[in-house]
């Protein structure tokens, strides 16, 4: 069966039928391969233990799909303009300058794209990274390499390997949640757990298809009362149990028991959570919402606010698509006016609740745009060099590290590799990337493989 699991055990609660589509999505992983609960705790998502002091308890993590041109954004680069129109560094192209005026920012003076004019108030709490570099031009294999460390295997994702590491701060709400992913670019693998325990996959919350406002968790809003809920579940739970009791070795069993527990609550908090009319006028304005441009990124970005602060431990939201080959600058001014405004908001309403500190916003795509034109007015596909930025959790702020050449082709300073990345994200939550292993296959098992380093220089 192909239903998700999240589906399932909500469909059971409201008495709908176990086939039914749905758009919230906990992982497309059958209960026929679900894998065994985590023996480090009674309950897989209690909190654990950190390997050391944690700068960050939460993470958002924006991804642009398609691969955002640094040259344009956040990656300034006089000589590209001064040559634009020269002979690039591959035969037959033309180096193409950015149509776009960077400008100091902050204190810190951080050069950043008037695309980006709302993000660059916040420029003295951002940490630029324009030596990122990755080994895969394709847009699916970076992809889902940005989210799991690898293209050649199906890997947990980076969000299942957090909540697997230190579980979750409210029992009620599901630890990972992935706001409308990429239904292409590798579908669930960016937020499955594969073979770590079916309850560490995200929670997907709509799609990339339609609009947040559009979407819901199906299955949400059941069609009994709780006391019935309860007595019919706990009646499933027994028989559920008593199976359990007379198998040897019943993952499956183990697995079905969490998640129904998770669905009930989730049924109890979620809904009120995903209201974003709760929030006051002058919030809504602060993200966005009601504006055509913005509203729906800014409607991604306040629920993932209020995730976060409600105890979620992972919240990724995807943004696409950013793929410019051709119209670069129609395509991605228009992009950029959908996000700019959204996750400024952002980054002013967790420093005004104190949540800044604690949350790491992550901000990327998959890789980045040439230097050099394709056709009249696009930009290729560059592994060698892409900025990213990361804000709070831990991060010194207004900061630079790494730096790539004069065209912004290739890093030439302290270049980081995926694997690096994702040591430092984990090492921002407290936990040593080589120690966080899960044994599979008769070999452990971790999100940086052998290798990943993690980038000290960048922590606060």
């Amino acid at each position: 069966m192909n239903s998700s699991l999240c589906n399932q055990r909500l469909a059971l609660l409201s008495r709908r039928a176990w086939l039914q589509q749905t758009s919230c999505g906990f992982g497309a992983l059958a209960l026929s391969t679900m894998l065994p609960v985590s023996q480090a705790a009674e309950y897989p998502l209690a909190p654990k233990a950190t390997n050391f002091a944690a700068r960050a308890k939460h993470v958002i993590f924006l991804t642009m799909r398609g691969g955002p041109s640094q040259v344009d954004t956040f990656d300034y680069k006089p000589k590209l303009q001064a040559d634009s129109g020269k002979t690039g560094p591959r035969p037959g192209s033309k180096l193409l300058g950015s149509k776009w005026r960077f400008t100091p920012s902050g204190k810190s003076g951080l050069m950043i794209s008037e695309l980006f004019r709302e993000v660059a108030q916040h420029a003295d709490k951002l940490c630029l990274i324009p030596s990122m570099q990755t080994d895969l031009p394709a847009h699916p294999q970076a992809f889902i390499k940005l989210h799991t460390g690898t293209a050649q295997f199906v890997r947990p994702s980076l969000g299942a390997w957090s909540l697997y590491g230190l579980g979750t701060e409210n029992a009620n709400l599901p630890g990972f949640v992935s706001i409308t992913p990429a239904s292409g670019f590798g579908g669930t693998t960016n937020y499955g757990s594969s073979f770590l325990p079916a309850i560490y996959q995200g929670t997907r919350i709509g799609t990339d298809q339609r609009p947040l406002a559009k979407s819901e968790v199906s299955n949400l809003r059941p069609l009994q009362s709780r006391d019935q809920q309860r007595r019919e579940l706990d009646f499933v739970q027994s028989l559920n149990k008593a199976k359990l009791a007379g198998a040897e070795h019943a993952p499956e069993i183990e697995g079905m028991i969490e998640a129904y527990e998770l669905a009930f609550r989730m049924q109890k908090d979620l809904p009120a959570l995903m209201n974003l009319d709760q929030e006051t006028a002058a919030v809504q304005k602060l993200y966005g919402l009601g504006q055509t441009a913005t509203d729906d990124m800014g409607r991604k970005c306040l629920l993932a606010r209020r995730l976060v602060e409600a105890g979620v431990r992972f919240v990724e939201i995807t943004h696409g698509n950013w793929d410019h080959h051709f119209n670069l600058n129609a395509n991605l001014e228009s992009n950029a006016r959908a996000v700019d405004l959204p996750i400024a908001g952002l980054l002013a309403d967790l420093a005004q609740r104190d949540l800044l500190k604690e949350t790491l916003i992550v901000w990327t795509g998959e890789f980045g745009r040439t230097p050099y034109a394709e056709g009249a007015d696009g930009r290729d596909h560059n592994i060698q060099a892409f900025t990213l930025w990361m804000a709070g959790g831990g991060v010194k702020p207004g900061n630079i590290y790494g730096k790539s050449d004069d065209y912004g082709y290739a890093a030439v300073e302290n270049p980081v590799s995926i694997h690096d990345l994702h040591a430092t994200m984990l090492a921002l939550l407290g936990l040593d990337h080589t120690q966080l292993t899960y044994r599979h296959a008769g070999r452990d098992f971790r999100l940086t493989d052998v290798k990943g380093r993690v980038i000290r220089e960048i922590i606060g």
